[in-house]
């Protein structure tokens, strides 16, 4: 039976997890204590750890399904439970195996882990941290403050970013794992909770640590390897957050279409009316997109490891900001009840707006992501000529009938040096269409002929970035803002050469028209001037199917 059904039915009041139980809770805001512990007795807080210590996470693709499950209920649930694999994945990718296995009992039995890196004053600016840990006989004193930290309060477990090196800088910061429940009770200070738009019940607070005695054995990797692991656990952490972000993107469009299936005005159907046909035919095709994007992702976890440094920035600046207008969009289709907080349906498109907004910000907004895109912008223009650097680690992330295999924490690096594999494979994806014998075995309603001319738009526009981000040099510090203008250029080009890839590869996997709509939004965003009528054709086929 999957989590979604175990959970019971949402529009039931009397459900533990219900829609009137989580806006309650948002009005109070209060953390969904029971529903998490509802969520620890069906084994979730398993999935966010790995099968070789004892949990059951093998598959990255499946966890950001149960994490979207979630959170196509509550966010601020989502957000509040699934905080525990962040506060532990730093020792998945860099902890000693006894560290590893002795965090993993505890996430298993459903202990709080938080992660702790930002700072009052300094926001993304990790290198200026000022949280010291002092070596002593046995371990690090610890002082500072962090703040704006998910789980700070409730979190037992607490993998923490602190300056171990006076004079900072790249190499002087490592982690830390503090367990509270080992602190003095005068070791630290919880700081008070921070009231918030969205996702009001979710404990973002912080904590000050008074010369708190920490052990050796606390130390997550090496001294001095805290900002390297820091980076790579993002990598993992921005792909985690589109779970949230599709969540939303369902609830969303279930909230637009239930509306406007029901709703009469000037004596039709608001569903009949062109402009909500379209409005809902183009919001299906940006949830495709951004789940193949997603979908690219959570498999690159596992097949191409060492381009993750692109793939989750990509990922992170991109999903979460096309689920924003989604939202937008399927709120200006439901009028004022999507901001009414009790009358249509307990309020939860208002609070889905609200709680959403946050999840461009989680781990790196979209600047910040896009700024570690441009950095890359040099290996990007060069691997663009040569095409991918790993064709079975690409072939293996676009077959989704196979097992993705084992999931490549140790293989994450910091930047790729050949670029990124899924773009690079474009050419040969276009090239294939006209290809003799291509698309003879590909089932009805999976022609390739009716895609050759979008696809190879598509190039065409991936041709002229890559051309220009060779020219494109910015420093370290002053990058202008042409630079983020080429950064969002690329994600368009992403999203675009996953899905069209992702289809080609799977035969059977969407009719064409969902191809067509998804290359159309894309080619739009792009600066192309499609045809846009394929998003009232799309609302049709997801009328017929519901």
């Amino acid at each position: 039976m999957d989590l979604d059904t175990l959970l019971g039915d949402p529009a039931d009041p009397a459900t533990l997890f219900s829609y009137a139980r989580c806006a309650e809770l948002d009005r109070r805001e209060e953390f969904p204590e029971e529903i998490c512990r509802e969520l620890d007795r069906l084994g979730l807080p398993a999935g966010y750890v790995p099968a070789e210590y004892g949990g059951t996470l093998v598959d990255y693709p499946r966890l950001l399904d149960l994490i979207r499950t979630v959170a196509r209920r509550d966010l601020t649930v989502a957000v509040g439970h699934a905080k525990s694999y962040l506060g532990s994945v730093s020792v998945w990718i860099a902890g000693a195996d006894a560290q590893a296995k002795a965090v993993a009992a505890d996430v298993i039995a459903g202990v709080p882990a938080s992660w702790g890196l930002t700072e009052r004053g300094h926001g993304s600016d990790l290198l200026a941290g000022e949280v010291r840990a002092t070596r002593v006989p046995g371990g690090y004193r610890v002082t500072g403050e962090k703040w704006l930290i998910n789980n700070a309060t409730r979190g037992s477990l607490l993998s923490l970013l602190v300056r171990t090196d006076p004079d900072g800088g790249p190499r002087g910061f490592s982690l830390l794992l503090i367990d509270k429940r080992r602190l003095a009770g005068a070791d630290y200070t919880c700081l008070p909770k921070v009231p918030t738009h969205g996702i009001r019940g979710a404990d973002i607070s912080g904590i000050a640590l008074h010369g708190a005695l920490v052990p050796e054995s606390a130390l997550i990797g090496g001294e001095g390897a805290g900002l390297e692991v820091v980076l790579k656990a993002l990598q993992l952490t921005r792909t985690i957050c589109a779970g949230l972000s599709l969540g939303a993107a369902d609830q969303a469009i279930r909230q637009a279409e239930g509306f406007t299936a029901e709703r009469r005005l000037y004596g039709r159907l608001l569903g009949e009316m062109p402009h909500v046909r379209r409005t809902l035919g183009e919001a299906h095709a940006a949830r495709f997109v951004a789940e193949a994007v997603t979908t690219a992702a959570a498999r690159g976890i596992h097949a191409l490891p060492a381009e993750m440094s692109v793939i989750s920035a990509v990922t992170k600046a991109f999903v979460p900001a096309r689920v924003d207008e989604l939202i937008f969009a399927c709120g200006e289709l439901l009028g004022t009840r999507a901001f009414l907080t009790e009358v249509h349906d307990h309020g939860v498109f208002q609070k889905l707006a609200r709680d959403h907004r946050v999840v461009a910000i989680f781990d790196g907004n979209s600047s910040v992501n896009e700024n570690a895109l441009i950095n890359q912008f040099p290996a990007l223009a060069r691997g663009y000529l040569s095409g991918p650097p790993d064709r079975p680690g690409l072939a293996r992330l676009l077959d989704l009938g196979s097992a993705p295999g084992r999931p490549g924490h140790r293989g994450l690096v910091l930047a790729s040096r050949g670029g990124c594999g899924l773009v690079q494979g474009l050419p040969d994806a276009v090239a294939g269409l006209s290809a003799p014998g291509a698309g003879r075995t590909r089932p009805p309603g999976h022609d390739l002929k009716a895609v050759e001319a979008p696809a190879r738009e598509l190039l065409d526009h991936c041709d002229d970035l890559h051309a220009a981000l060779a020219t494109c040099a910015p420093g370290p510090r002053d990058v202008p803002a042409e630079a983020f203008a080429l950064a969002q250029r690329y994600q368009w080009c992403f999203a675009g050469a996953a899905v069209l890839q992702l289809w080609l590869a799977n035969p059977g996997w969407r009719d064409r028209i969902w191809l067509e709509a998804a290359l159309t939004y894309v080619l739009a965003r792009l600066g192309s001037d499609p045809d846009r009528a394929v998003f009232d054709r799309l609302f049709d086929e997801t009328r017929e199917r519901a």
